[in-house]
């Protein structure tokens, strides 16, 4: 009998010994490092904020017939009623998906108030990326046109100061052809006088929308100069662009530019309105 039990014994240390390695092999596998709990969803399989718009209005709606009568007063004048209401209802512009993009584009032209165009665009920004949201894509949307206008560095001096002709919208259309005759040629004069204070040269706008610019471009000849004022904005994901552009019916005479930006600006801060709604 003593020797059956000392027969057991090795064999009883194989087994604790195999039992202790296996408890040990099993710490060390990494299975029992793992404390997530059920249902939680670690930090880099979250998704960014999506934007605040999910969709986009219609864009030939956007603009009341009060507001076109004052940016298109040639529309008002049209004799065939049939005509004026389709110049009120604008033309859509074509594009491929209405819930990113849409436009709407409206004219005029007539002998005794010239010729104007108004164009509206809402882009939808949607990002593509996990980690990026909405807002930050169409951040980078609004910041390429900012870049394309080329805006001009904020001038130091006051906006009673008269323009440089560096920086000046004005002065670059001066420089491109017109000439520099006295103060008795009336066109050349008025193209002079065309180039815009400190206050009115494009520029960035701090009270619409998250963030805003303004251009101001004139060209064209001495003769027929045309001018076309640009206000961007983005709310949230979306980024907006209304142009309006105007050239006057008297030969020589310069659109004000005060006049126009004020009124572009007005209406974007309507737009802008309207999206808060």
């Amino acid at each position: 009998m003593q020797r059956k039990s000392y027969a057991y014994v090795p064999g009883v240390a194989v087994l604790l010994t195999a039992l202790l390695a296996g408890c040990t092999g099993s710490s060390d596998s990494g299975g029992g490092t793992d404390d997530s709990k059920p249902g939680e969803v670690s930090a880099s399989a979250t998704s960014a904020k999506p934007g605040r718009y999910r969709s986009l209005p219609e864009a030939c709606a956007q603009v009341d017939k009060a507001t076109l009568d004052e940016m298109l007063p040639g529309i008002e004048g049209l004799p065939d009623e049939e005509q004026r209401e389709k110049a009120y209802e604008g033309a859509a512009t074509e594009t491929y998906d209405t819930d990113r993009r849409v436009g709407c584009g409206w004219k005029d032209s007539s002998a005794d108030a010239g010729a104007h165009r108004l164009t509206l665009d809402f882009e939808r920004v949607v990002s593509y990326d996990a980690a990026v949201s909405d807002d930050s894509s169409a951040e980078d949307v609004f910041g390429a046109k900012q870049v394309a206008a080329d805006l001009p560095a904020p001038s130091a001096s006051s906006a009673d100061d008269e323009p440089t002709a560096e920086g000046s919208a004005g002065a670059s259309d001066d420089e491109s052809g017109a000439p520099s005759g006295d103060a008795s040629d009336g066109a050349s004069a008025t193209a002079t006088s065309s180039v815009p204070p400190a206050d009115l040269q494009p520029r960035v706008l701090d009270d619409l929308g998250d963030e805003a610019f303004v251009d101001d471009v004139l060209a064209g000849p001495t003769a027929a100069r045309h001018r076309t004022v640009t206000v961007v904005f983005r709310t949230s994901n979306v980024v907006v662009t209304v142009e309006y552009e105007a050239q006057s019916a008297a030969p020589g005479e310069v659109p004000d530019s005060k006049e126009m930006q004020d009124t572009v600006q007005e209406l974007a801060g309507k737009l802008v309105g309207r999206f808060g709604e």
